[in-house]
């Protein structure tokens, strides 16, 4: 569990249940209520909504039934797949959802103690570098007797409507949360570091030696509990008889390595296969190709190998397909990594450090903090900078650069991400002040510049001292930023590294040459 926590709308969740317990009344939140107002900023939904409880909708509700289950989500009428899809990749790794849900023991309704029910629930995202506690009632959108929103497929069941109301309050409304991205969705439940990858841009589809090293990758991420969400663009031509929807985010629910056996007359080659099995937050319509539910090629396969890879003949959403055909149907997908900082696992470790800042504008140079990409060469030396030792002779490092959600901005039309993305230089050994002037320092990386809430970027640096700016693309636009670095960290029994990464660096009258370095580099840019 997060070792600290703050409270979103500072509500002690606690301390509310227990005067609603005394006062024999059930928890109204006056922060999110049961109003237009939460559900819509402009437009409403069809029809007449009712905000009703659980304990209306059904008898003996639950938060869950049979334990919780990727297969436990509908989507609903609200164009949010890819938090449903978020979701269904949650609801795979134990130990994450028990973060997003804690003490859910406790906040189950529990029939023999009806006067516990107080109507009142709790869910904690990651915002912003903070696990943040989002305290709810449980009055939820109906109409006719329906949920409108996300449900499970069990009708006593509750807890993925309750998430997405409690993710919903965070962003303000239900309409806030229509269209975005599964993986800032589950950066949101996790504090994953998420790599996005356009699979049409890389070719994927074309070039077989890079989708096996894909494959590999992706196989790697999920057997270590990272999480994967996958997305089909508008734009891309799927044929309609495939089954797969246009515009629409999957949770890729297991990755396989398929051994057919001695059968088959195929080559040696032909005889792995390797899988993915996706999940539609619709809870139906299904892939129809190769290795669908009900196709001929399953008749290869033993009972039993189909029985270790759950294989399903239901309509439920869920399906197998083959990695070549996925890379053909699909453009994009995001793949969030769990970085592990256990020095006692048998995996790598990694270390990683977390930095706020923010692009900050002033109208005097040297406190100007908003100075755009690398393009900008008179003013690109003004934004924020953070150093990092690379110790080893060489040494992987992820960053991560995450942007503050604009959702909650959505209703006066601002909700729209800025493009941002980061440089990284290689400098002098011994540097410990800001940088005004490129003389001898390298540049060793740029990330992708793109209107992301998250932009990442995996690099191989060698040994030394390296600076990291992020930027706006153009200068000028003020916002906060957080730079999220993580790096393998070389162990020697119990010692770990001090200053991956340290802020930079900060004040330039600490530099007795930091004004006259400015105004060198003024002077040359300028020519």
């Amino acid at each position: 569990m997060p070792s600290s926590v703050q409270l979103f709308r500072d509500q002690k969740y606690h301390e509310l249940k227990r005067q609603c317990i005394q006062q024999r009344r059930l928890f109204e939140d006056p922060e999110f209520p049961a109003s237009d107002e939460s559900l819509y900023y402009q437009k409403a939904p069809r029809g007449k909504v009712e905000w009703k409880r659980p304990k209306d909708l059904c008898q003996d509700p639950y938060l869950f039934v049979n334990g919780i289950s990727s297969h436990d989500l509908h989507q609903g009428s609200l164009g949010n797949c890819w938090f449903v899809a978020a979701c269904s990749c949650l609801a795979l790794r134990k130990t994450l959802w028990q973060q997003v849900i804690p003490d859910f023991q406790e906040q189950e309704w529990d029939p023999k103690t009806p006067e516990k029910y107080a109507g009142i629930f709790r869910f904690r995202f990651w915002c912003f570098g903070i696990w943040t506690e989002v305290v709810i009632d449980d009055l939820l959108p109906t109409i006719d007797g329906t949920l409108i929103y996300c449900h499970s497929n069990v009708e006593n069941e509750f807890w993925s409507a309750l998430l997405e109301k409690a993710y919903a309050k965070l962003a303000g409304s239900y309409e806030a949360l229509d269209g975005g991205s599964a993986a800032d969705a589950i950066v949101d439940f996790t504090g994953a570091v998420a790599e996005s990858i356009d699979l049409v841009q890389g070719k994927y589809s074309e070039t077989i030696s890079e989708q096996m090293k894909l494959f590999e990758d992706l196989l790697k991420v999920h057997k270590r509990g990272g999480l994967i969400s996958c997305f089909i663009a508008v734009s891309n031509e799927v044929e309609a008889k495939t089954g797969l929807v246009p515009g629409h985010a999957y949770s890729v629910t297991a990755i396989r390595k398929l051994h057919l056996g001695e059968r088959l007359t195929f080559s040696f080659k032909a005889e792995k296969l390797f899988m993915v099995r996706l999940r539609n937050p619709w809870g139906n319509r299904e892939w129809s190709g190769a290795w669908s539910d009900n196709s001929e090629e399953w008749k290869k396969v033993s009972n039993a190998e189909r029985k270790s890879l759950g294989l399903t003949v239901e309509n439920d959403g869920e399906f197998w397909m083959t990695f070549e055909d996925w890379c053909k149907n699909f453009t994009d997908v995001d793949i969030c990594r769990i970085v592990n900082t256990s020095y006692f696992s048998i995996h790598k470790t990694w270390e990683t450090k977390m930095m706020h800042g923010a692009w900050a504008k002033n109208s005097e140079p040297l406190l100007n903090r908003c100075g755009g990409c690398f393009d900008n060469v008179e003013t690109f030396l003004q934004n924020p900078q953070y150093i990092f030792d690379v110790k080893k002779a060489e040494d992987k490092v992820l960053v991560s650069l995450q942007q503050e959600d604009r959702r909650r901005s959505k209703k006066v039309g601002k909700g729209d991400n800025i493009i941002i993305g980061f440089e990284i230089f290689k400098v002098e050994d011994n540097r410990s002040y800001r940088l005004h002037k490129l003389t001898v320092q390298e540049r060793v990386a740029t990330s992708p510049y793109i209107n992301t809430r998250n932009v990442f970027l995996k690099k191989i640096l060698k040994q030394g001292r390296y600076i990291l700016i992020p930027t706006t693309y153009l200068p000028d636009l003020p916002l906060p930023v957080l730079a999220a670095p993580s790096r393998k960290c070389f162990m020697y029994h119990f010692r770990t590294p001090e200053g991956v990464l340290r802020d930079g660096l900060g004040h330039l009258q600490e530099s007795p040459d930091g004004l006259l370095a400015f105004l060198c580099a003024q002077d040359v840019f300028a020519g």
